[in-house]
């Protein structure tokens, strides 16, 4: 059954494309939000839009989003091992994911969620956001590790949605790269987009999307540099593609360079790159919250190895 989700326009997308506001509010493709409105599936005070119709703040919005594929909108829940609970309220669940886990349910994906992982521990997830990712706000890598909170609630998705897109949450990063960065910190403001040649990977391409990453070293080691990383942006594989660009990828990382035979000496089968920190204005309060996370047992070997 198809679900029919009805809301104000937000003062965050007024101006915008119906397609484009679609496509933000409800985490759907901009060519799938472009067939809904094409459709007749996109109505503002109950009449039909096209994808060109720009929105008005406080416009009454009725979108029938496309019915999901059925693994995705039934996942079941399914313990995952390791990850830890690091806080839970009212409106925000935050975990330390392990490394091997997907955020959400994805078609192809057939391994460990933190949905499903969240179910079977009791947690409710906001209702809120597209079907197969209900409550998701923010996602890590499935090779990357650390902190990552989830919805609990329907306000707590509305404000720590918007507090991501307005770019107030601040993300910490800690990432072993090979080499040594020049200078020690800086900063890498560089589009991002799809490999011209390689889709299956990210790039630094003239014309992508704005993405700049901050950085500064904490140790120096003969063959590797640790480093903490502080995001403006958001994009996908941001800052394994940022410090490849630099010629310094993360440890472990072939898909960006990384070096197998130092992985394989520091026993690591994926990037050395773990979120060890989020900042934000909580939901109810309004209180600034940080949440840490602990780095993971294999990635606490590797920096051992590397020290001697």
């Amino acid at each position: 059954m198809r679900e029919v989700r009805s809301l104000p326009v937000p003062e965050g997308l007024a101006g915008m494309r119906a397609d484009a506001a679609v496509s933000r509010l409800f985490g759907v493709s901009r060519a799938v939000a472009a067939d809904l409105a094409a459709a007749g599936d996109v109505l503002v005070a109950g009449a039909p839009v096209t994808k060109s119709t720009r929105f008005k703040e406080g416009d009454w919005l009725e979108v029938t989003l496309p019915e999901p594929p059925e693994p995705l909108a039934a996942e079941p829940a399914a313990e995952v091992a390791g990850m830890d609970i690091l806080y839970s309220d009212a409106d925000v669940i935050a975990v330390n994911k392990p490394v091997g886990v997907a955020a959400h349910p994805t078609v192809g994906w057939e391994g460990p969620t933190v949905t499903a992982g969240l179910k079977a521990a009791g947690f409710r997830i906001s209702t809120s956001g597209p079907l197969e990712r209900k409550g998701i706000v923010q996602r890590l890598d499935v090779g990357t590790s650390g902190v990552m909170i989830v919805a609990a609630s329907e306000r707590g998705y509305s404000k720590l949605k918007r507090a991501f897109r307005e770019r107030t949450v601040k993300k910490t990063y800690h990432a072993l790269v090979q080499g040594h960065p020049d200078p020690f910190s800086g900063t890498i403001d560089a589009p991002i987009a799809r490999h011209p040649k390689h889709g299956w990977r990210f790039a630094v391409v003239q014309g992508g999307k704005p993405a700049v990453t901050h950085y500064r070293t904490l140790e120096a080691f003969p063959e590797a540099t640790l480093l903490e990383v502080h995001l403006e942006t958001g994009r996908t594989h941001q800052i394994r593609v940022h410090m490849s660009s630099l010629r310094h990828p993360c440890v472990g990382d072939p898909m960006y360079g990384g070096d197998p035979v130092l992985a394989e000496r520091l026993g690591l089968n994926h990037q050395w790159l773990h979120a060890v920190c989020l900042g934000f204005e909580h939901p109810a309060s309004g209180k600034w919250t940080q949440i840490r996370a602990p780095y993971p047992a294999d990635l606490e070997h590797a920096l051992e190895v590397i020290r001697r």
